[in-house]
């Protein structure tokens, strides 16, 4: 999950703001004032002057909007018109990120520089270590000629004074497949042909810069003038983020407005049940290996990154897509809502075609927080489906498919497994050599958060205490079943 920091801050007060100007009814004559209500003239600015601070405040109400900062065609057009759009159900390219470039600080592309801690020693092992030559001794302090350097670290590792830093432009930094890079203004643009949304530069990046777009305004407004009945199924990471237990926290997101509140873990059995059989069958015709399909990230990494690797791939939908098959067998006429923590969830409902928005965990939260709904105090006597069980909900955490498919192998497991837990530069490396050398392991469980979904891009908790609180909703099922 993202650090809590001001962007975190700014992003979430923006979310609030929104559902309560649309839930009063204000939201076209208020819209445009909330830059100047939330960068006022009397506080210092966050960048260069307040003007800057307000655009930039602008353009992030804009992903909110579904917007890309690239669909401005005019900078005067006013928000309630990208407002007005957006409630009309401003159609969605399925990219889901976008660059608000007034934010993008274009980070300077210097991974190594010298401090002020350099004392100038004798030993010089930073200019003796350089295989460039890149390293020279101006008035007794080291300095690095950047159009020599090949960043290959060796000055760094050799100072014994810890004067050599090294810089990253976070948001490339933390993309694993370098799908995102400066054009040549400097600014960060994101290549949607490599993109796996997995959204590691959006928790990345410091300054807010790369935003979501967001479904949050059409679908509040659906439901607040109830056009049509809405079904929501919550992920089981949606669980392990607040401090309720699960009945309230389904409840609660019930109150919002919602027909019909159902788990994800539903469509997990049936998830366990076909990967299981799956997974036998592939080893009986011999198979190496096969690895897990829940996560769309991952599943985007094979196709645009490892197609070697596809056919390796489990061809079991995601509990996700279970889910959606039975609510549209029971409710055919509702629209379907997935709430969950991940932004590569927004791609793969964008492609099933089944289900009609995506709400984030975050975004639930502002929901609440905009309608003042108390999760604490909502009934906390059971709610829960009999379709449900603890291994269902397990799948939120690194390892939890694997438990599960394991539960039902039972006695017959001797199944050997390895678990990919969080999807960098180094483990799609490692997967990479899978398709020439198959690993020891018989079934690979491969998740793109390190932790699994409760540690996904735009959740609440720290992962530590979403690991927690998973546990006890598993529990409380394993409770009600003794």
């Amino acid at each position: 999950m993202t650090y809590y920091n001001n962007a975190v801050i700014t992003k979430r007060e923006l979310l609030v703001r929104l559902i309560k100007l649309l839930n009063d009814d204000e939201l076209f004559e208020k819209i445009d004032r909330i830059p100047l209500e939330m960068r006022p003239r009397t506080n210092s600015p966050i960048r260069c002057c307040v003007h800057k601070d307000r655009a930039v405040i602008k353009y992030k109400i804009m992903a909110m909007l579904g917007f890309n900062i690239s669909d401005e065609e005019d900078e005067l057009t006013p928000l309630k018109e990208y407002a007005q759009k957006a409630i009309e159900g401003h159609s969605l390219t399925g990219d889901f990120l976008t660059v608000v470039d007034e934010a993008c600080s274009s980070c300077v592309q210097v991974n190594y520089t010298v401090s002020n801690l350099c004392q100038g020693c004798e030993g010089r092992p930073c200019q003796v270590n350089c295989p460039k030559d890149a390293i020279t001794v101006i008035n007794g302090k080291a300095n690095i000629d950047h159009q020599k350097c090949v960043n290959c670290g060796l000055c760094q590792k050799a100072c014994p004074f810890h004067a050599i830093a090294y810089l990253p432009v976070p948001c490339e930094e933390s993309c694993p497949v370098k799908a995102i890079r400066k054009n040549a203004e400097g600014i960060e643009i994101i290549d949607f042909d490599k993109c796996i949304h997995c959204g590691k530069c959006m928790m990345a990046c410091p300054f807010g810069a790369i935003s979501e777009k967001s479904q949050i305004l059409n679908l509040f407004y659906n439901i607040k003038h109830k056009e049509e009945k809405t079904i929501a199924m919550v992920a089981p990471a949606v669980l392990s983020q607040f401090k309720a237990n699960s009945s309230q926290i389904l409840k609660a997101i019930k109150a919002v407005g919602f027909s019909e509140v159902i788990e994800v873990a539903e469509g997990a059995k049936l998830t366990t049940q076909n990967e299981t059989e799956e997974l036998q069958e592939r080893l009986s015709e011999g198979a190496p290996f096969m690895t897990t399909s829940c996560c769309p990230s991952y599943v985007a990494l094979t196709r645009k990154h490892i197609p070697e690797i596809q056919s390796y791939v489990s061809h079991t939908p995601s509990p996700m897509v279970y889910t959606t098959r039975m609510i549209k067998e029971r409710f055919p006429d509702h629209k379907v809502v997935f709430i969950g923590p991940c932004l590569a969830k927004r791609r793969e409902a964008f492609e099933s075609k089944n289900i009609d928005y995506v709400l984030t965990t975050e975004e639930l939260g502002a929901i609440w927080g905009a309608l003042k709904i108390d999760v604490l105090n909502m009934d906390d006597k059971s709610c829960v489906s009999n379709s449900v069980n603890a291994e269902s909900r397990g799948y939120a955490a690194s390892g939890g498919v694997t438990r599960a498919i394991q539960s039902v192998l039972a006695k017959d497991n001797n199944l050997a497994t390895q678990q990919i837990d969080g999807l960098t530069k180094k483990s799609i490396k490692l997967l990479k050599t899978y398709p020439r050398k198959a690993p020891k392991a018989s079934f690979i469980e491969v998740m793109a958060c390190e932790g699994g979904c409760i540690n996904g891009p735009v959740n609440l908790a720290p992962s530590n205490v979403s690991q927690q609180t998973l546990i006890k909703a598993m529990n409380e099922l394993v409770t009600e079943l003794a």
